[in-house]
């Protein structure tokens, strides 16, 4: 019996990568409130990977509330400066300040991913890769951003590890995956386990 795959998200990356990897899938982005959950989240005390986490479930739940038996994956991702949460910037100039919050220091980018069907939640993981920016110029801030164009306002950091941005970096520790917001080896694994029709 075939199951139904659903990624609750409206992210490029994130359905390329399920793409590349041969699953069979179809993508519902959901509707939630992610500042308000954040700001619960981190009254409550939680930090990066806990925002993280909240919003790849409630994301899944909420999808899953219209697809009756069908398996939800969930997924979101968030930028830690130190104890400060960083969003996507609203336009190349917010890329230009948040690259210079950025630079020649170190944040840790965490990627959370859910799976759930119906009402209940069948398995959650979250990954951190850690990542430090050169002190580049201006001027290599500037090359970037305009050969990446508007690409770079659909990702946390302002930036793509996998375009141009690269050139900003002077390490990176974690999954590659991970920093594309999709721990994928992981989900793949829990698929294997829960539903391992949907990788056939």
């Amino acid at each position: 019996m075939s199951v139904m795959l659903i990624l609750a998200s409206k992210s490029n990356t994130r359905k390329a990568l399920l793409q590349q990897a041969g699953l069979a899938f179809t993508a519902e982005p959901a509707s939630i409130d992610e500042r308000a959950l954040e700001i619960a989240a981190i009254d409550a005390g939680g930090d990066g990977r806990d925002v993280a986490l909240l919003l790849a479930q409630r994301k899944a739940a909420a999808v899953a509330f219209a697809y009756p038996g069908a398996i939800i994956i969930g997924a979101d991702q968030t930028l830690s400066l130190g104890t400060e949460l960083l969003h996507k910037p609203a336009d190349r100039a917010a890329a230009v300040v948040q690259l210079d919050r950025l630079r020649g220091k170190t944040h840790r980018l965490h990627a959370a991913v859910t799976l759930v069907r119906d009402d209940l939640m069948l398995w959650s993981d979250v990954q951190t890769a850690e990542l430090t920016m050169r002190d580049f110029s201006d001027a290599e801030r500037d090359e970037v951003l305009a050969r990446e164009g508007d690409a770079i306002l659909e990702a946390v950091g302002g930036y793509r590890l996998e375009g141009p941005s690269i050139r900003l970096f002077e390490t990176v520790i974690g999954d590659y995956f991970t920093i594309l917001g999709l721990p994928l080896l992981p989900l793949l694994a829990a698929l294997r386990d829960i539903a391992p029709e949907t990788l056939t």
